[in-house]
């Protein structure tokens, strides 16, 4: 079997694909991919199935080197790749051939970069997935991120896919504009006053450097309720903006908590979630409030989008 061996494992490198969805009664959310666009579109890219497992790198990225010729694509924000001392584009299919190296530094946008190899990253699923639950050291390659030494399997070439020649980054980088994030109202938005609303969608929210995979944390942004109800506690989904009872705004994300007792204002829309992938420490960003009309065809239209690459 092909291996790619790691030779240096980058910030924080973990195996995901789109996660494991329906385990939340059992207090695992669903993990997978902190931009899942990304994630689909390098699959496309390489001839995998959209949920193949790939490399989830974090602010900086790792060196890998290959034992056999393969088909790589990276994805999502650029890390400044390059292979023998040549610059490895994003967004386009690389031939890789036995013995190079892959080298990946400090990202230059976005949070996160992506790396899919035709075949796929082959480790055991854990609840159906192969995605790095990090909190609770589920699933992934030793339910952790990868570290110096590690040797990953590349899966056997994929039956019948989907394959895409190149992805026009300007069209794919709309959708992970990290200016503005798009929500819905919140069952608990009713909570809220009005003022108290505009003031959050009018002034920047400022990601912190202790969000992570489990949450992101939010400076500059308060809300106070005109209640002060103890809530039942109750599910929590992915892109909930929960308001603690100072008023912070903590957006859960793919490793969230299934439960809690916090009010949520609003959530962001399906369609956005990339987006949340490619905050990191020190961005500014707006919220902007749309229907739920508005979130649906939203999400069309970047389906859409998707299929059209083929």
């Amino acid at each position: 079997m092909p291996v790619i061996r790691v030779l240096a494992a980058g910030e924080q490198t973990t195996v995901q694909d789109l996660g494991r969805p329906g385990c939340a009664h059992m207090g695992v959310s669903a993990s997978g991919a902190a931009d899942p666009l990304s994630l689909r579109l390098g699959n496309l890219l390489v001839g995998n199935p959209e949920n193949t497992s790939s490399l989830e790198m974090t602010a900086t990225g790792g060196v890998f080197e290959f034992d056999s010729d393969s088909l790589i694509a990276l994805t999502g924000s650029d890390f400044q790749a390059s292979m023998d001392g040549v610059r490895v584009p994003c967004w386009v299919p690389v031939a890789v051939k036995a013995g190079q190296k892959l080298a990946l530094g400090r990202t230059r946008g976005g949070a996160r970069c992506y790396l899919s190899v035709h075949g796929g990253i082959e480790v055991p699923l854990a609840l159906g997935s192969a995605s790095t639950h990090l909190r609770t050291g589920l699933g992934g390659h030793e339910g952790r991120a990868l570290k110096e030494g590690d040797v990953l399997p590349i899966g056997a070439p994929p039956g019948q896919a989907r394959a895409v020649q190149q992805v026009h980054p300007q069209r794919a980088l709309r959708w992970l504009d990290t200016r503005a994030v798009r929500v819905t109202p919140g069952p608990q938005a009713y909570w809220f006053s009005s003022e108290s609303a505009e003031k959050l969608f009018r002034e920047a929210a400022i990601v912190l450097a202790d969000s992570d995979r489990m949450s992101i944390r939010l400076s500059g942004v308060r809300l106070q309720p005109l209640r002060r109800d103890e809530m039942l506690t109750e599910g929590v989904s992915c892109g909930a903006l929960q308001v603690t009872e100072e008023g912070k705004v903590v957006i859960s994300f793919v490793e969230h908590q299934t439960t809690g007792a916090y009010p949520k204002f609003a959530n962001v829309i399906t369609a956005d979630l990339p987006r949340l992938g490619q905050l990191k420490a020190g961005d500014a960003f707006r919220f902007q409030l749309v229907s739920f009309e508005e979130a649906r065809a939203i999400l069309r239209e970047q389906e859409a989008w998707i299929d059209s690459l083929v």
